[in-house]
């Protein structure tokens, strides 16, 4: 995630036209748990990667937590599932906000001021498969049973409008496993309707939602892999084998509009064409056997992760050409990545001279001005703590000798202006 600014009129440009940039990107590490000793060998960690600075930074861990399985965004705040938990936390903080204990808990999705959360273990069997919590408490607000919901393990989610989709693998109960597309109406807090994917469309894995349509990319019985087509409106159900080996767990993204994936101990990835529904080939540039995929919805870029599952993580980014911009290390097992996209009307143009972010920020400001100039921090009790020149054009200052805490940035321009502008210090 590298990007270059050409100019300071190409800067400015940039921040009054775009609408949105990444702030911060969510990187869930599922940590190591060794089944035989029952012991948590590396821990379940949480990182933030900044890519205007190009650093990664851990943010929390979780400490009593065997694996993990998912993440999302939800405004200022992110969602957490791990094990037998879900987490909330702040998105700006990383401080924890509200916890409940959902054993067995697999992905999440949001939608109607209410988390959705899917569950399955391997040699476990529960009551209910699927819950809905208030998103402000965690408080739980449904848990649907086998009688009035899915009655299988059930995996990934996608939402469209008040309706969420739940897909019923039962993937945990080899031999048994089941393609299923359910409906949960969060209007009415029923669940049915259930599209059965047929034979080939089993172990639903990923499932993404694309004009107008679902699609799973499927395990069937882990002998091979299929991508199936649903219609929102019923009007469609098909799938299409794609090879004789599966597609790992969660190797596989919607990317401008294809799906991309990678079959267990490859070393390439492939596309789909959903609209052709074949697949059009390997994609050049990619040489590694990729645990996580996922695309910035802003950029374009594609994150992919790499792990040997025990003793580190790495994530990789290419940009539209499939060219590698960036790599940074991790934790191990780095399953799950999510965007912080923000609007850039939340920059602040400090009186149209300068445009100062991000805030909050951890080690580094970034500050672009029309002209020559002078920064000065200050602290609460108006103390100068820092100063630095700056150039016309974008400056990159480090503020890693500060302390946690809120500080002044003033710029002071050579006609003896000053803009002032409160930035958080974490």
């Amino acid at each position: 995630m590298k990007s270059v600014l050409l100019s300071v009129f190409t800067v400015i440009g940039a921040f009054v036209n775009a609408q949105n940039y990444v702030h911060q990107v969510i990187v869930l590490n599922e940590g190591y748990y060794d089944y035989s000793s029952a012991q948590i060998l590396e821990p379940v960690t949480i990182g933030s990667y900044n890519p205007t600075t190009q650093s990664y930074t851990q943010v929390n861990m979780l400490a009593d937590m065997r694996f993990a399985s998912d993440a999302i965004i939800v405004g200022d705040v992110y969602f957490v599932a791990a094990d037998t938990k879900i987490f909330k936390f702040d998105l700006n903080t990383h401080q924890l906000l509200a916890t409940v204990d959902c054993p067995g808990v697999r992905n999440l999705a949001y939608a109607d001021g209410k988390i959705i959360a899917t569950r399955g273990e391997y040699l476990v069997t529960f009551d209910s498969y699927l819950h809905v919590y208030n998103a402000s408490d965690l408080t739980l607000i449904n848990a649907f049973t086998t009688a009035n919901g899915p009655q299988w393990a059930t995996q990934n989610l996608v939402v469209d409008g008040n309706t969420v989709y739940v897909a019923v693998n039962n993937a945990y109960e080899w031999g048994n496993e089941k393609g299923i597309i359910g409906k949960l109406d969060l209007s009415n807090m029923t669940y049915g309707n259930e599209i059965d994917l047929g034979a080939d469309g089993k172990n639903p894995d990923n499932m993404v939602i694309s004009e107008g349509y679902i699609y799973t990319v499927n395990n069937k019985d882990w002998s091979g892999s299929s991508v199936s087509k649903v219609a929102l409106d019923g009007s469609l159900n098909s799938t299409v084998n794609i090879a004789a080996a599966s597609t790992g767990c969660g190797t596989s993204a919607l990317r401008d509009g294809k799906i991309v994936y990678q079959l267990s101990l490859a070393t390439t990835l492939n596309e789909f064409d959903v609209v052709a529904m074949n697949n059009v080939g390997p994609l050049a540039g990619f040489d590694l056997n990729y645990y996580e995929l996922a695309q910035d919805p802003v950029n374009g870029y594609l994150y992919t992760s790499e792990t040997d599952y025990f003793s580190y993580g790495n994530v990789y980014i290419y940009d539209n050409s499939n060219g590698l911009l960036h790599d940074f290390a991790v934790g191990v097992s780095p399953g799950t990545i999510v965007f912080d996209v923000r609007s850039m009307a939340g920059i602040d143009e400090m009186a149209e001279e300068a445009v100062i972010y991000p805030n909050p920020a951890v080690s580094q400001i970034n500050v672009v001005t029309k002209e020559g100039a002078r920064l000065i921090v200050s602290d609460l009790s108006g103390k100068d703590v820092h100063s630095v020149a700056l150039a016309e054009g974008q400056n990159t200052v480090s503020i890693d000798q500060l302390n946690a805490g809120t500080y002044f940035f003033k710029v002071l321009y050579p006609d003896g202006k000053v803009s002032t502008k409160k930035i958080n210090k974490i």
